[in-house]
C-alpha cells in the first residue's frame, strides 16, 4: 500500500514528483472564479499570486474531482503540479469538510498512478484533516491486479500505484496527527482488503478460502475465531445456511470472529452476507444478472473487515463479526421451491425464491449472534435489487427495529463520507410473508422488496436487542467508470460505518 508521512517541509524545496493541491469554486465574488485553497500558499507565490488565474485559463473550475496539471514554477524541486477541484468553497471561517478532502486526495492518488512519490498541500487545519486526506490517498490509490500478467509491479493502465504521499502542513511529533495518520491506514488497509475479497474470482474463494483468509487474520490480530463446517453446522440446526448451500460442492461456513477489549463496558455484533457466488440457484438469474454475483459476499467482507480494524485499532468495545458463507448453485441437491427450512431459531421458513437466499443465510446468523445478546447487531448484505431501484449505485438503506439506534447508524455512515439512507419496515408489508406450509415465507410483496427483506430478518433478531439493516446492494460493487476514491469493483461500502459505530460505541456518544 502505499507509504503515508506527515512532513512540514515547504512545497518548494521537496523532492517529489509532484505537488498536489486544492482549488475550489469561489462562491463569494461576483464573478463566481476560482480560488486556491489554503495549504497551497507557497506554490500560488511562485506563480506571483497568479495562479488561480492560470488554473482558469487552462480550463479548471474548481468542481470536484476536477484535476488540472500544470509545470511546477522555478525552483520547486518537483517538477508538476496537480490541482484538484474542492468543489464550492466553504463560507467565511469555515473550513472544507472531511468528505471533500477524502474524495480530491483519491482522485489525485488515482491520477499520480506510476509516481514514487507526491507532496499533498491540501488544506489541513486539524489533525481530522489529515487522517482524511490520508485515507481518500490510500483509498485511491487502490488497485487489484493480482489476475494481472504483471501482477503487482503494474496496476492502472500499466502503471503502478502511487508510493509514497507525504501531507504538507502535518505535525509529525503532535500525537493528535500520528493518531490520524495511523487510523486512517488501519481502517483503509482493512477496507482495501474487502475490496481485495470482493473482487477476488469465485472459484478462489468459496466459503472454506474466505474461512481461511479469516482464520489467518483472526491469528495476525490476536482476534478469536471459530468456523463451522458442514458437519457442525448440521448439529446445530442451521438450516438456513444449509439449505442456500446445498446445491453447491462447495461446502458452507459459519464464521465467528470475537475481539475482546478488557476495557469494554458495551458489545456489539456485526453479521456480514457471505454469498460467495449468487447464480439464483433453482430459481436460476437470467442472462445478464450473474456476472457479478461474486460480490454477493461483500457484506462478510466489510464484517470481516470491520472487526479486524477494530482490533487493530484497539477499540474499547467487544465487537463480535458473524459470517455467514454460501455458495448458491443449481444441482440435484439444491434447495427447491416450494422447500420448508427450519431455521437455527426453530422457526420454519417456506423458500418461495432461492434467489431470496441471503436472507436465510442471515437469519441462522442473526439468531446466533443474538443468544450472546449483545447491546446491538449491525447486519451488511448486498441483499435486494429493489434496494438498488429505491437509491441508486451510490446509497445504502439502513432499517432498524429502533428508530434512535436506526438514526445514530445513519449519521455515523454520513460523517465518514457513505451516502446512507434511513428507510421504513411497514408493518403491513409483513402479512404477504404469511405461509399455508410454514412460519413464515422468504418471500413477500413485489412493491417494497427491500422493506419485505428488512422485515423477514426482523424475525430472527433477540428480543430487547437493538438491531440495524445495511442493504448495501447498490454501492459494494461499482460497475461504471471511478470516482473520488472509489475504484471499479469492489467498493469496501460499510466498512467505515461500522468502525465508527465501534469508536462510538467505545466511547458512549452514539446516538
Amino acid at each position: 500500500m502505499t507509504a503515508l508521512t506527515l512532513s512540514t517541509a515547504a512545497a518548494p524545496g521537496l523532492r517529489a514528483d509532484a505537488i498536489v493541491i486544492g482549488v475550489a469554486k469561489d462562491t463569494a465574488s461576483r464573478s463566481g472564479g476560482l480560488v486556491v485553497a489554503p495549504g497551497a500558499e507557497a506554490v500560488d507565490k511562485a506563480y506571483d499570486g497568479r495562479l488561480a488565474g492560470v488554473l482558469e485559463t487552462l480550463g479548471a473550475s474548481g468542481a470536484e474531482g476536477e484535476v488540472t496539471k500544470l509545470p511546477a514554477p522555478s525552483g520547486f524541486k518537483a517538477p508538476l503540479v496537480v490541482a484538484v477541484g474542492l468543489g464550492t468553497q466553504p463560507e467565511k471561517d469555515a473550513a472544507f469538510d472531511a468528505e471533500a478532502l477524502r474524495r480530491a486526495a483519491g482522485v489525485a492518488a488515482r491520477t499520480l498512478a506510476g509516481a514514487k512519490k507526491a507532496a499533498f498541500s491540501l488544506p489541513l487545519t486539524e489533525a481530522a484533516d489529515a487522517g482524511a486526506v490520508g485515507e481518500g490517498v490510500l483509498l485511491g490509490a487502490y488497485s487489484f491486479d493480482a489476475y494481472k500478467e504483471k501482477g503487482a509491479a503494474k496496476a492502472k493502465n500499466g502503471k503502478a500505484p502511487l508510493a509514497e504521499a507525504t501531507l504538507l502542513g502535518g505535525k509529525p511529533r503532535d500525537k493528535a496527527f500520528k493518531a490520524a495518520i495511523e487510523r486512517a491506514a488501519a481502517v483503509a488497509e482493512e477496507l482495501n482488503r474487502a475490496r481485495d475479497l470482493v473482487n477476488t474470482p469465485p472459484n478462489d474463494l468459496d466459503p472454506e478460502a474466505f474461512a481461511a483468509v479469516a482464520q489467518a487474520a483472526a491469528k495476525e490480530h490476536g482476534i478469536k475465531v471459530q468456523v463451522l463446517d458442514e458437519k457442525a453446522l448440521t448439529k446445530g440446526g442451521y438450516g438456513g445456511i444449509l439449505g442456500v448451500g446445498a446445491g453447491s460442492a462447495a461446502g458452507p461456513r459459519l464464521v465467528k470472529l470475537s475481539y475482546t477489549s478488557s476495557k469494554a463496558t458495551k458489545s456489539l455484533a456485526f453479521v456480514g452476507k457471505g454469498i460467495t457466488y449468487d447464480s439464483g440457484g433453482i430459481s436460476l438469474k437470467p442472462a445478464g444478472h450473474n456476472e457479478t454475483m461474486k460480490c454477493d459476499m461483500a457484506g462478510a467482507a466489510a464484517v470481516f473487515a470491520a472487526v479486524v480494524a477494530a482490533a487493530r485499532l484497539g477499540l474499547e468495545v467487544n465487537v463480535t463479526g458473524w459470517l455467514a458463507l454460501a455458495e448458491n448453485m443449481p444441482s440435484g441437491s439444491a434447495t427447491r421451491p416450494g422447500d420448508v427450512l427450519r431455521m437455527y431459531s426453530g422457526k420454519t421458513v417456506e423458500v418461495l425464491n432461492t434467489d431470496a437466499e441471503g436472507r436465510l443465510v442471515l437469519a441462522d446468523a442473526l439468531w446466533a449472534a443474538s443468544q450472546e445478546k449483545p447491546d446491538a447487531i449491525i447486519d451488511v448484505a448486498t441483499l435486494t435489487g429493489a434496494m438498488m431501484l429505491a437509491l441508486g449505485s451510490r446509497t445504502y438503506g439502513v432499517m432498524a427495529n429502533d428508530d434512535a439506534f436506526r438514526a445514530a447508524v445513519h449519521e455515523a455512515a454520513e460523517e465518514v463520507g457513505e451516502p446512507a439512507w434511513p428507510m421504513p419496515l411497514p408493518e403491513h408489508l409483513r402479512k404477504g410473508m404469511d405461509s399455508a406450509t410454514a412460519d413464515i415465507a422468504n418471500m413477500g410483496e413485489r412493491m417494497g422488496g427491500g422493506l419485505v427483506a428488512g422485515l423477514f430478518l426482523r424475525e430472527f433478531v433477540g428480543e430487547g436487542i437493538a438491531w440495524a439493516h445495511l442493504d448495501i446492494a447498490g454501492p459494494a460493487f461499482n460497475e461504471s467508470g471511478p470516482f473520488g476514491y472509489t475504484p471499479k469493483g469492489g467498493t469496501g461500502t460499510a466498512v467505515r460505518t461500522l468502525v465508527r459505530v465501534a469508536e462510538l460505541t467505545a466511547s458512549g456518544d452514539l446516538g
